[in-house]
């Protein structure tokens, strides 16, 4: 089963970070994998987005998702709702002082085909979203 795990430390206080994660609309600017991203209904635990992310050769896949949890300055989680794939993940927020400690996890199912087809791909595809952090902590420490 595919799955990632990274906590790092952002130098700005828990409620910029978390506002900025739970606005899936700015995911663009820090996941570089993701083309695009627009908020279709619902807010906070039932929201669900409409976005596409780069596959093979550049082309768009849908990767819609639903937020599964919501709990401001505290955890979000998702589920993929679209996409050959449909992993789950989860943010989890800590205060420390005035930074913030943000812990991103996923993990995906596969099993069959997928699993032998599709389970490098999306390994690596989950290690790139983990490296995605340290630009979301650029952006937020500029």
């Amino acid at each position: 089963m595919p799955s990632a795990e990274r906590t790092i430390s952002i130098n700005r206080p828990v409620d910029e970070v978390f506002r900025l994660v739970a606005d899936g609309a700015k995911a663009p600017l820090w996941r570089s994998g993701v083309l695009d991203v627009e908020h279709v209904s619902g807010e906070g635990a039932g929201a669900v987005y409409r976005q596409g992310v780069r596959g093979p050769g550049g082309r768009r896949i849908p990767a819609d998702y639903e937020i599964t949890a919501f709990e401001p300055n505290e955890r979000i989680a998702f589920r993929a709702i679209a996409g050959p794939v449909r992993p789950e993940g989860e943010f989890q927020f800590e205060a420390i002082g005035g930074a913030t400690a943000l812990t991103f996890s996923l993990r995906a199912e596969l099993s069959g085909w997928k699993r032998l087809v599709m389970g490098r791909a999306v390994q690596s595809t989950m290690d790139a979203e983990m490296l995605a952090l340290d630009r979301l902590r650029d952006l937020l420490e500029r």
